[in-house]
């Protein structure tokens, strides 16, 4: 007798014009609800951390009074915000923030790019590893720790590099730390060595992915190593590249309080001063909360803004983008 092997029959497709069954919510949350409850804490996070204050934002616009509260406090409509475009604080402000923001997208971001690139050319796995290892540590130092070390070393009277300054050059000693033309240096510095080596887990993961063969075919073709690292490794990093690009984009009026609080003193405040410790100082030592607010609100604002006018121009270059 003759078996049947005839395969079984397919599922019927689609007629023309017919939609697929759509699925509701409910079938969803049934189907995903695992999914749905590791996602829970990031979004009750989210919302109490993250958006449940932004309705503090609304004192940027009052003149707010604590025993008055939120709906006691008197509107006063855009009045802190033409106080701080045209007060004598912003252009001096706006100087000190972009110019450290261009310093560090020119110097800080590539760094571990380059670095990426570097250990992803090394063969000694052992080598390779210990120096991952060894750049990665000052990452988890606090900013008090690192500013403790920059005062140690640069200091007037015991700092080694210091010292060490002084004796090539000669003269009289100078204080580093509190001169307001070594400020923006330090400041770059205490970024590279803190942040390069952890920046650079990314971009090794990409690296990581890179198809083996494309190097391989690239020999062939006789490209040497130069060729192989212009056409093939940063052709294949560039959409991480962007997208952080686009990321980094955001924070470019962040330039991070702790870090120049710590190293700001009575010396080089004029060129310590930016947006992250003025609301600090208006809005924590002389109590001016709504004025403070809009200078926060202002910052958040335009990092929206170059958020998507980066990613806007990601895309229009030809790059994915972040959204």
């Amino acid at each position: 007798m003759a078996t049947d092997l005839a395969p079984p029959p397919a599922k019927a497709a689609l007629k023309p014009g017919r939609r697929r069954p759509k699925v509701t919510l409910r079938t969803a949350l049934v189907r995903y609800r695992w999914l749905y409850l590791m996602l829970l804490p990031g979004l009750v996070y989210f919302a109490v951390f993250k958006y449940l204050p932004m309705y503090g934002v609304s004192i940027a616009f009052q003149d707010f009074l604590p025993f008055l509260g939120y709906s006691g406090s008197p509107w006063v409509g855009f009045k802190h915000f033409e106080e701080l475009f045209t007060g004598p604080d912003f252009g001096r402000l706006m100087f000190n923030t972009l110019l450290l923001a261009l310093l560090t997208i020119l110097l800080v971001f590539p760094a571990p790019i380059i670095v990426a690139l570097m250990l992803n050319e090394l063969r000694h796995s052992v080598l390779k590893r210990s120096i991952q290892s060894l750049i990665y540590i000052p990452h988890f130092l606090s900013w008090t720790i690192v500013a403790s070390l920059t005062f140690l070393l640069l200091s007037v009277d015991f700092g080694v590099i210091a010292q060490f300054i002084h004796s090539l050059i000669g003269g009289r000693n100078v204080d580093y730390v509190a001169q307001p033309e070594w400020f923006r240096p330090i400041i770059v510095a205490q970024l590279l060595w803190k942040q390069t080596g952890w920046g650079t887990i990314i971009y090794l993961a990409a690296l990581a992915g890179v198809n083996q063969d494309l190097y391989e075919a690239a020999r062939m073709d006789g490209a040497g190593r130069f060729r192989q690292f212009w056409h093939v490794t940063l052709p294949a990093i560039r959409p991480t590249i962007v997208v952080m690009a686009v990321l980094t984009s955001g924070h470019l009026l962040d330039t991070g309080f702790e870090q120049i609080w710590l190293m700001t003193g009575a010396l080089n405040r004029s060129a310590a001063d930016v947006f992250d410790t003025f609301v600090y100082y208006m809005g924590i030592t002389q109590g001016a909360f709504s004025y403070s607010t809009a200078v926060g609100l202002f910052k958040g604002l335009v990092g929206v803004l170059l958020i998507f006018g980066s990613n806007w121009l990601a895309k229009r270059l030809g790059q994915r983008g972040l959204f």
